[in-house]
């Protein structure tokens, strides 16, 4: 068995910042490059604080390491020759005990936390360049039904295609490979086999690396190239149109989390889409929620710890149980789960003519984190009209069963830093006023499918999770009559003009259980 040396935690930023470090300014690329380095001497620090053990004895005995032997690399392009700001970081297996021996780091702990370590690197990398910069960002949907991107505002698509030529190669190659796939398995891929073809087409078109260049050469050819391309005043007015997009985006969106909301959200998503769950998956969440919902506004330190232990504190059980004679597991080490109402499959029908598509983990999620929001922001009406007499809480009654009851529903701040000046109605409305503009309509909008099949309000995708369900216990009904009579039951089937707004499909007979 060969001994690990090392490992290679490689730092990257987002494609529209990589842009605006190689076409923009010397002060805008000084700026990058600092927040770069920050981001990463912070992440480094996190994992020597929170995160690296040292192991010997076969792994029963571990201490916390005292400090990381590092070694870092910084390139400027992609194997291209286009621009990839990225930094390699070697961390040694080997660290230092107090006692002055030399031990093996316990690797498995890092390989881990290598999520949570690079949402912080992305949340606090992106946080200062648009703090220095007077930029935002908005959200950048790449593969319809994943996660979107937390783009730098006012980059346009073209620029960011024309850097990242290697996606696009691994888009070309990734259609062959998933055409080879179906042919032997009858099948689509599921979201994991998906994952794995990804990283095929990825080494199938990873070419060898060239010569390197000086940076200053390099710029001067991306420069050029992108002038070619796309002209000059697009490219000089770059940093200008991204300060104007942020000063927009920044007017609306304020320095105020709801933690309420946040921890709701975080676990919600979690739970959905890994049924069991350790901290680190909680905090990584946590840290993409900020970055999501201030838009690269700063925010008080520690927040991302506030909001995943009360997500865990609140709305989550531990499910690890301490056996005797064996060693204690670490607190970050626990599995943990929640009682959320699973969320059924539904189809969603491409715009492009492309057969529909299966929604995705992160989709159902998404409906599972709203419907629990519009939950508590409907009792939050209710609580906040008792206090202010039978008359409030009739008309807040009234709104709670409107579908647009979110436009007005008070929300209560607990976050230490808040305002204390403001009354609670007062803080209720700004904070509900920043949720708002936070979360803009590309969240909803923004993805290739037919409006019939995709509801876009935050309203109507609680209601067609509900319909969901109702569809699938109608199923079940029908199929239990059908099995105790030997006829169908006309009372639970439902007609097909109540069907037509969407196409639901909901598990077939499956309980909740993991995504196959």
């Amino acid at each position: 068995m060969t001994p690990l040396f090392a490992v290679d935690f490689t730092f990257r930023a987002q494609a529209s910042l990589i842009v605006l470090w190689a076409l923009g300014d010397d002060r805008t690329r000084r700026v990058i490059e600092r927040a770069h380095e920050r981001a990463i001497d912070t992440v480094l620090r996190w994992l020597e604080d929170e995160v690296a053990e040292t192991r010997w004895s076969s792994g029963r005995k571990r201490a916390k390491a005292p400090a990381l032997v590092v070694s870092r690399w910084r390139h400027f392009d992609n194997r291209d020759g286009f621009p990839l700001l990225h930094d390699h970081c070697l961390i040694l297996n080997r660290v230092q005990r107090r006692d002055g021996a030399w031990g093996a780091l316990d690797t498995r702990r890092l390989y881990q936390h290598i999520v949570a370590a690079g949402t912080l690197y992305t949340l606090t990398m992106t946080t200062e360049v648009c703090e220095e910069l007077g930029l935002a960002t908005v959200p950048r949907e790449v593969t319809p039904g994943l996660r979107p991107v937390m783009e730098i505002a006012g980059v346009d698509r073209d620029l960011i295609d024309w850097s990242a030529t290697r996606r696009e190669q691994i888009d070309a190659a990734l259609e062959g490979i998933t055409d080879t796939y179906v042919k032997k398995h009858g099948r689509l891929p599921g979201e994991r086999g998906r994952n794995g073809l990804g990283w095929w087409a990825a080494q199938d078109t990873r070419r060898e690396k060239k010569t390197p260049k000086p940076l200053e050469q390099l710029r001067a050819w991306w420069r050029a190239s992108a002038i070619l391309r796309f002209g000059k005043q697009m490219v000089d007015g770059l940093l200008e149109r991204c300060q104007v997009a942020g000063t927009a985006i920044r007017a609306r969106v304020g320095m105020r989390v709801d933690t309420a909301l946040a921890a709701v959200d975080v676990a919600a998503i979690v739970f959905t889409v890994r049924r069991t769950f350790a901290r680190r998956h909680v905090l990584a969440e946590a840290r993409r929620h900020l970055l999501e919902t201030l838009r690269g506004r700063a925010f008080a330190p520690g927040l991302d710890d506030y909001i995943a232990d009360r997500a865990l504190t609140r709305h989550a059980r531990q499910l690890t149980v301490a056996q005797p004679g064996r060693r204690t597991p670490a607190p970050d080490q626990l599995t943990r789960t929640a009682d959320f109402a699973w969320p059924h499959r539904w189809w969603i029908a491409d715009a492009g003519g492309k057969p529909p598509r299966e929604s995705s983990r992160y989709e159902r999620a998404r409906v599972a984190s709203l419907v629990l929001q519009n939950a508590i922001r409907d009792a939050r009406i209710l609580s906040t009209a008792r206090d202010e007499g039978p008359a409030a809480t009739t008309s807040a009654a009234a709104r709670a069963d409107d579908h647009n009851h979110d436009q007005a529903a008070p929300h209560a701040v607990d976050h230490p830093d808040r305002d204390a000046v403001l009354t609670p109605a007062q803080r209720a409305a700004a904070v509900h006023a920043h949720q708002q503009a936070a979360m803009p309509e590309q969240y909803l909008e923004g993805r290739t499918t037919d409006p019939a099949t995709w509801l876009r309000t935050p309203e109507n995708i609680a209601r067609l999770a509900a319909l969901t369900q109702d569809a699938a216990a109608r199923r079940r009904a029908v199929a239990d009559h059908l099995q105790q009579t030997g006829q169908p039951s006309t009372d639970a089937i439902r007609p097909a003009d109540q069907q037509q707004h969407h196409t639901a499909r909901p598990d077939q007979g499956r309980g909740p259980g993991r995504d196959r």
